[in-house]
């Protein structure tokens, strides 16, 4: 870590790091959190980190369990109204393209273009997949002209995303969602509203159905851990 980044305090530094790490899944959210191994990591002392991991815990990106720290992992029944939450907000950008409403269709084209290039060249799962997938629905969302939608759904992402870097789609998996992304996009782009919905409601429940299961899976495993420790 750069210790003189302008006049930017270290804990601040440490904060930022460790902010970014979590959500975009370099820390597994299996993984404790504990001080001495992060202040190595990091190049500096057991304090900032201690400062840092306060602040993430008042943030709810930080979990105390019984036996320390954790990246926040959302309970399953949680998972289940974020996803529901999702499904209201995403739904409610689509159906804003409507004639009354300025939608930016230039922003739905880009993310289309994007994601006609990853068909030919298909990603690898993991965090910078999880990160293009948000990106998609995101885009969408401000495509809408309501940015109070677009900041909802980014906290939805942010307290979904350490279960969804667990999961490791297989490459058929990434193949549907590419083309469930592009269904989206040219049914909205062509005007066809109520395609495009129906098309984004089914995709949402499949990604949750997916998520889900890897939850529960972590949470078998979790038990399995620490059966084994005790």
């Amino acid at each position: 870590m750069t210790r003189n980044r302008g006049r930017i305090p270290l804990r601040e530094q440490v904060y930022d790091s460790l902010r970014r790490d979590l959500a975009t899944g370099v820390i597994v959210p299996t993984e404790r959190l504990g001080e001495e191994r992060l202040a190595e990591a990091y190049g500096v002392s057991r304090t900032p980190v201690r400062e840092a991991l306060a602040r993430l815990q008042a943030d709810g990106l930080v979990e105390r369990l019984s036996d320390g720290l954790y990246p926040y992992r959302p309970r399953l029944d949680e998972l289940d109204h974020l996803y529901e939450l999702r499904i209201v907000l995403e739904a409610r950008g689509i159906q804003r393209a409507r004639p009354e409403h300025a939608h930016d269709m230039d922003l739905v084209r880009a993310e289309l273009d994007t994601w006609r290039a990853l068909r030919d060249n298909p990603p690898e799962p993991g965090p910078a997949l999880v990160a293009a997938d948000e990106r998609f629905h995101t885009a969408l969302l401000a495509a809408a002209g309501n940015a109070a939608l677009a900041d909802a759904l980014d906290a939805v992402h942010v307290r979904v995303r350490p279960v969804r870097t667990l999961d490791m789609p297989t490459p058929e998996r990434i193949a549907t969602m590419t083309a469930e992304h592009i269904a989206i996009a040219e049914h909205l782009l062509s005007g066809a509203v109520d395609a495009a919905l129906a098309a984004l409601i089914a995709h949402i429940d499949t990604s949750r159905a997916h998520v889900l299961a890897r939850a529960q899976h972590a949470l078998l495993l979790t038990k399995l851990g620490r059966a084994v420790r005790d």
